[in-house]
């Protein structure tokens, strides 16, 4: 049905449905399967993310040591007042910090679109739930907008760190996230397009460097980040603010830079903060050496 973010709005806006009924009916037409089971299934991936969000916001520690911890103790941050940025922007910080910190401790998350970019969609709708008690339809309707924008970018550019860089991870989710909180708070679906363009334009070369190979620095945070840059651009294209470089046209410039990213820069873990005095130092903490005394 549609290829690119200018044929969904199109088809959207020229039938007058939301984003979420488009990719529903793209889904079903595609899977041979009925609306009800669709949102059934997309239901109980409303489900895991909930629980991946429970569990963060409960402490967990990954095995390598290397996170955990950090969304608890945003969120005791949050209930002192003193916080800059305000409740709900903290609170989908740590709701992705959260997220992540499962993925790090071999927790179960919902991929959306990647594991290392998992808490960044369910962050930014759990801390929204907060404010705005959506109904559970309207939350799943949620994931299908991320998702629409998330099946753009797969099949134009990349959600792979390996392939394409943090950009394609974190700053894919970040965009997804985006547009669908613009849906989801009664924008249209020209400002659920503006929001993702103007996500993604502010995470172009975001490099993927993960320390010691693993999913975790600076992973976490970057979905932080992600979760506040998705916030940002909803209220940003909410407001009116339009992409001067169409969404399209971005999400090719994020294949392209891609494209040209060093090696060392997509998840080999050869350069970047992995190449760092500490990031090496790390490494070999948790490796540490073999038992003919080689360093793994």
């Amino acid at each position: 049905m549609f290829r690119n973010v200018s044929e969904l709005i199109e088809l959207a806006e020229s039938r007058q449905l939301k984003i979420s009924d488009i990719m529903i009916e793209q889904e079903s037409e595609v899977k041979n399967q009925s609306k009800e089971q669709l949102m059934e299934q997309m239901d109980k991936n409303l489900t895991v993310m909930e629980e991946a969000v429970h569990k963060g916001l409960q402490g967990v520690k990954s095995h390598s040591g290397l996170t955990g911890g950090d969304a608890v103790l945003l969120q005791q941050y949050i209930q002192s007042g003193n916080s800059i940025c305000g409740h709900v922007l903290l609170d989908a910080v740590s709701k992705a910090v959260a997220t992540n910190e499962v993925n790090a401790a071999m927790g179960t998350i919902c991929a959306t679109p990647t594991a290392g970019s998992a808490g960044v969609v369910p962050g930014t709708l759990f801390a929204i739930k907060e404010k705005i008690n959506p109904s559970r339809e309207e939350m799943i309707r949620f994931l299908f907008t991320a998702g629409a924008f998330g099946f753009v970018v797969a099949n134009n550019a990349s959600i792979s760190g390996a392939a394409g860089g943090c950009q394609a991870e974190v700053g894919s989710a970040a965009g997804m996230a985006s547009a669908a909180l613009v849906e989801l708070l009664g924008g249209t679906p020209s400002q659920s397009a503006e929001a993702m363009a103007i996500t993604l334009k502010n995470m172009l070369g975001l490099v993927c460097d993960p320390v010691a190979g693993l999913v975790e620095v600076p992973c976490v945070k970057r979905n932080a980040m992600g979760a506040a840059n998705a916030m940002v651009a909803a209220d940003m294209a909410l407001a009116g603010i339009t992409s001067r470089i169409p969404c399209d046209e971005v999400i090719d410039a994020m294949y392209k830079i891609g494209q040209t990213m060093p090696s060392a820069l997509r998840e080999t873990a050869q350069g970047g903060l992995a190449a760092t005095p500490t990031g090496r130092e790390l490494e070999a903490k948790i490796f540490g050496v073999s038992l003919n005394d080689q360093t793994i």
